[in-house]
């Protein structure tokens, strides 16, 4: 199975699950950019539940720029809020100390293309599990493209609620909010480290990996 895949920014936990599966990933560059989705949103556990972490963007070229083309905004602060968001949100789970390290240094540089950041990221996600996802990229858009899996459209408002079934691990405030489903990436491995990779490989993400829950 081939998936065709959005970039996403900290990528939820099904989408991980399909690109560890698939046979081969491909990333679209060339669509026109869709707001208020995982491509430049995602949702982390923090201790008032669920918290949506949005890097801020411009679109060059009006609502018709290229997804290659967004640009990071020069909006003052955002990484400094998310990497505080982060270090609130899971300081206290088994592996975050294990782990900080292959992200933090990603918020004290600058990425002026959010494809780039969101690749990067991607790529550290691995690096933690331990995996190897060879990715490759289109080359034009094409609406209905052949001998893929279609997962663009997945997520294309910010206000969808995931019915992806996620089975249950162990999360920092589930005590106070409990079980929140198909969060980033980031919330199974900093909660499962070394253990995250085989419930991965284990979700049942075919054909696709549902609707990705913003909100």
């Amino acid at each position: 199975m081939t998936l065709l895949i959005p970039t996403a920014y900290l990528p939820p936990v099904s989408y991980l699950g399909a690109l560890l599966q698939a046979g081969s990933v491909v990333m679209e560059y060339f669509e026109t950019y869709q707001k208020q989705t995982c491509r430049n949103h995602c949702v982390i556990y923090g201790p008032n539940g669920r918290q949506v972490l949005s890097v801020p963007v411009s679109k060059v070229n009006g609502n018709h720029t290229l997804t290659r083309d967004i640009r990071i905004s020069g909006q003052r602060g955002w990484q400094q809020i998310h990497w505080r968001s982060i270090e609130t949100a899971y300081n206290n789970s088994p592996f975050f100390l294990y782990y900080r390290d292959y992200l933090e240094p990603f918020y004290f540089k600058n990425h002026p293309y959010l494809i780039d950041l969101n690749l990067d990221l991607l790529q550290a996600l691995f690096q933690m599990l331990n995996a190897k996802v060879d990715i490759s990229f289109t080359s034009k858009f094409e609406t209905h493209p052949d001998g893929v899996t279609d997962c663009r459209q997945t997520a294309v408002s910010k206000h969808i609620t995931s019915a992806f079934n996620i089975p249950h691990y162990h999360q920092v405030f589930e005590p106070a909010h409990g079980f929140l489903t198909n969060l980033s990436a980031l919330d199974l491995i900093f909660n499962l480290g070394p253990e995250a990779i085989s419930y991965l490989q284990k979700l049942d993400v075919k054909p696709g990996f549902g609707p990705i829950a913003l909100a």
